[in-house]
């Protein structure tokens, strides 16, 4: 796939800065990134000085050629002024014709340019009646006159302003091998969806997540400190390193902290096997390292209870919990590992494959949620990691989520198509027991790539699969514990495979979806019927009133060739 989005973040309303700021690449700037990425930045600094001496060696360059062009010994009084000289052969045979013959001259004597320079009174009335005395300015800055002047950094600040009714989306998306992402406004009461600003990324990124806590500061100056809060996106990629990106930066060429990068010289690079006469394309197996990953990062999860605390899994097939208050500059030269800007725990027996997805609990703040491709989920206090609970799944996990409204419960979704719903009061300990789910719902024709459960209405749940569909669910709870699943609506919203589907942290109906053609749409699912139908009573709990939708409650982003109007 050349162009795809793989993941979808929203960022609640009020959160962002109003104005973003600049990011500015001075010497600070590359003293912190040279620490932070642990890497020789002298010959950068270099180049870059090299750059602005350039840059001022080339307007001096343009005034130091003209001062040669006039200085290149000849004298002044040699210089013939060929239209003089012209001028003064037609008035030579002008005298020469004589009063009583025509010529040239009085062909040009209607014009009277003798009297052209001589002032002569006005008559005119008004006020211009005497242009030649009226003085005007070069520059409307020096206009006292002009009181509206004309600010181009007060515009791009106004482009650029984020409204505290504007929601953020951040998706993580590449097109034609170039990683980014990229930050959409999202303006609900006008219907309109338009990117703000764009980060370059070094890798293909996979998951993100975001996070109100700020990283702790990679500065080396004593006077760094600490903010309490703040907006920052995190990113897992192909790389095993986790990058922090500040979402009230504008520009940013380097993020705010990298958790996981080992040491200057370690390479994430695999090592082939053989001796060269064998052509396939063995790699060496990754020695598992405590304190960083060593293959993608696949999933990750913010502890919204301790805030500092940040989960990841892996393709190394573990677990990770990092520190975001410690420091990820080391302290010296010769630190060695485990230090700053390495995880503080690692979980390597919980799966024996791929860790596609972890989760912490909302109201067990300890509590972990972990799905694998080795076809299991577990769920284990990351203070006892040994004594947990899990369930075979049959197939390999794509995705899963607590039920916000339960804290008992979480959903899994499958590769197989499957959605299944557990209580992990009711799991056993041992995976080669039996695991029954409270219920099995097949979603999707195909893998079902996606799922999110709504924080706002009870029961309602949303899926996204390989066969281009988005679909939302009702969930009722029944006699005896038995459950009923109700499909609501469902739609193709035309972003091809949807890999990424997430409920609006504002709006109770509104969810954002993307997928393999790189395209990021907005689904107001208050505009069907059947959500109103189903969901009609819990909103009006709420004190939420239906908006009507025009074509069918779904935005976009519109492009320069399309027309929002006509297209419908």
């Amino acid at each position: 796939m050349s162009s795809l989005i793989s993941s979808v973040a929203w960022v609640k309303r009020g959160v962002s800065a109003q104005h973003p700021a600049k990011y500015i690449l001075d010497d600070k700037e590359l003293e912190r990134v040279s620490a932070l990425a642990r890497i020789e930045l002298e010959d950068a600094r270099t180049e870059l000085q090299r750059a602005h001496e350039a840059a001022k060696m080339m307007g001096q360059g343009a005034e130091g050629d003209e001062v040669d062009d006039d200085g290149d010994g000849e004298d002044e009084s040699a210089w013939v002024d060929e239209e003089d000289d012209a001028m003064d052969e037609d008035r030579m045979d002008e005298d020469d014709e004589g009063s009583g013959k025509a010529g040239k001259g009085d062909d040009l004597a209607q014009y009277q340019l003798d009297d052209y320079d001589k002032d002569e009174e006005s008559t005119a009335l008004g006020p211009f009646s005497n242009i030649k005395g009226l003085k005007y300015y070069r520059d409307n800055e020096d206009d006292p006159y002009i009181t509206l002047k004309d600010d181009p950094e007060d515009d791009e600040r106004q482009e650029l302003e984020v409204l505290p009714t504007d929601n953020l989306l951040i998706t993580a998306k590449t097109a034609d091998e170039i990683s980014q992402l990229e930050i959409y406004i999202y303006d609900e009461s006008q219907e309109n969806l338009y990117v703000h600003h764009d980060l370059m990324l070094p890798n293909f990124p996979l998951c993100l997540e975001w996070l109100d806590f700020p990283p702790c500061p990679s500065s080396s100056s004593p006077s760094a400190t600490q903010k309490q809060f703040g907006n920052y996106i995190a990113v897992g990629t192909m790389d095993p390193e986790i990058e922090i990106w500040s979402l009230d930066v504008v520009e940013g060429m380097y993020p705010d902290m990298v958790l996981g990068r080992p040491d200057k010289t370690a390479a994430h690079i695999p090592t082939p096997l053989g001796t060269g006469k064998k052509k396939r394309k063995k790699t060496k197996t990754r020695t598992i390292s405590p304190y960083h990953h060593v293959d993608a990062v696949l999933s990750l999860s913010w502890n919204k209870t301790h805030r500092n605390l940040l989960a990841s899994s892996s393709a190394d097939k573990t677990i990770k919990l990092w520190d975001l208050s410690r420091s990820p500059l080391p302290s010296n030269e010769e630190e060695v590992e485990g230090g700053s800007g390495s995880a503080i725990r690692s979980f390597d027996r919980v799966h024996r494959d791929k860790i596609q997805s972890v989760q912490w609990n909302g109201k067990e703040p300890s509590v972990l949620l972990s799905g694998s491709y080795d076809r299991s989920v577990r769920v284990f206090d990351t203070r006892a990691p040994d004594v947990g609970v899990g369930a075979v799944v049959g197939a390999d996990v794509e995705a899963l989520r607590w039920d916000p409204w339960e804290s008992h419960s979480f959903y899994v979704s499958l590769e197989n198509g499957l959605i299944l719903n557990f209580d992990a009061r009711t799991l056993p300990t041992s995976l080669s027991s039996p695991s029954p789910s409270l219920f099995t719902l097949s979603a999707h024709d195909g893998e079902a790539s996606s799922l999110d459960i709504n924080p706002h209405i009870r029961g309602c749940i949303v899926t996204g699969g390989t066969d281009k569909m988005v679909k939302v669910w009702n969930v009722v709870g029944g006699e005896g514990g038995k459950m009923g699943v109700s499909l609501v609506t469902s739609r193709d919203l035309g972003v091809g495979k949807v890999f990424s589907v997430s409920w609006s942290p504002d709006d109770p109906l509104t969810l954002a979806a993307a997928g393999s053609k790189a395209k990021l749409q907005i689904w107001d699912v208050g505009s069907n019927f059947s959500a109103r139908k189903a969901f009609g009573a819990k909103l009006g709990e709420m004190g939420r009133e239906w908006k009507e939708r025009e074509g069918g409650g779904v935005v976009g982003v519109v492009s320069d060739g399309e027309g929002s109007e006509d297209d419908e």
